[in-house]
């Protein structure tokens, strides 16, 4: 799932040690998104709105559910083959994380890594980034913090280290890459490939295909926390955009392409209705979409064929037993430009 939408504070007490560099875009982004969205055929609304505050305690929550294995199992992977990542980026580096969220994975890294220089968090949702710049910041004193609140779809300038850093080290763990389609993963791919520069790495995280009925259980919970989760881009939109949801008409609904490889989650009207929704009129029909995200699955032939598209190469991969879970360590592949 992809960090999103928020606001930023620029500043904060002194007492933190740190400040936070505010990119982030203006309210009038997600109203001007909504419209022509929901104005679209099929309607869709950007995954990254997703993570407002309320959205961001959502996901946590998500995260512990039973049926949601890949956070356990990313984390576990992580903790298991940490010693083997830092010996293959070796000391002083620069660590650049996309998309922050509760940055506990962030710690294990951070744990692991030999004299890292300093850590830059993009992160667009502000309780996100705080929490977890915090958090780094308690278990790290002495580690510069480069905090930026930035839509990291888009390019970010760096701010720069104190202390020369041997290399860069993108990390952008949680599968979030899989939140893409295909031309803007591959953009993306692209960015972090500038972003690491020529001598740099970047460390991914990418859910493997797996039976359906596995899939389909983890964004579809129980519980329905993955509901709640996707039916407050609504109340957001309630909230933020002069829109008139009501949620008890909308349904969330999420399912497995084999043919694409990926879940496909939409927010489905129960009825034939009119939203008011940024100053326009929407009409659905019942059991019509707006599409709101997807998840690719990977296996390692398409995880190299995209990092080969947009000029890398695979490294090393690591795997859980089970290989539910892959980290991947890219890096430019030769003669890339």
């Amino acid at each position: 799932m992809t960090p999103a939408s928020g606001s930023c504070s620029a500043q904060h007490p002194p007492a933190d040690g740190w400040t936070v560099l505010d990119l982030a875009p203006p309210a009038a982004d997600l109203r001007a998104d909504a419209r022509a969205g929901l104005r679209a055929n099929p309607k869709r609304l950007s995954s990254k709105y997703f993570y407002d505050a309320r959205g961001s305690r959502l996901f946590e929550a998500i995260t512990r559910q039973p049926e949601y294995y890949l956070t356990r199992v990313e984390t576990a992977l992580l903790e298991a083959v940490a010693p083997r990542i830092a010996q293959r980026v070796g000391p002083n580096v620069h660590v650049v994380e996309l998309g922050t969220g509760s940055g506990i994975k962030t710690r294990q890294l951070l744990d692991a890594l030999d004299d890292p220089v300093a850590y830059t968090s993009v992160e667009i949702s502000m309780a996100a980034l705080l929490d977890s710049t915090r958090a780094v910041a308690d278990q790290f004193p002495h580690l510069q913090l480069l905090p930026v609140c930035a839509d990291f779809t888009r390019p970010v300038p760096l701010p720069p280290a104190q202390r020369a850093a041997r290399r860069t080290l993108v990390f952008f763990p949680g599968s979030t890459l899989g939140n893409f389609d295909d031309d803007d993963a591959l953009e993306l791919l692209r960015s972090i490939r500038e972003t690491m520069g020529p001598d740099g790495l970047a460390l991914l995280g990418f859910d493997l295909v797996k039976p359906v009925e596995r899939l389909e259980a983890a964004y579809n919970d129980a519980a329905g926390v993955t509901a709640e989760f996707t039916l407050n881009l609504l109340a957001r939109l309630n909230r933020e955009a002069e829109g008139r949801f009501d949620l008890n008409r909308f349904a969330h609904h999420a399912a497995y392409s084999v043919e694409r490889e990926r879940i496909e989650t939409a927010i489905v009207s129960r009825e034939a209705q009119t939203v008011q929704v940024a100053g326009e009129a929407i009409d659905f029909a019942a059991g019509e979409r707006i599409e709101v995200e997807i998840s690719r699955k990977y296996t390692g032939a398409s995880i190299r064929t995209i990092a080969a598209q947009a000029g890398l190469a695979v490294d090393e991969t690591w795997t859980d037993d089970a290989r539910d879970f892959a980290l991947v360590l890219l890096r430019a592949a030769d003669g890339a430009s």
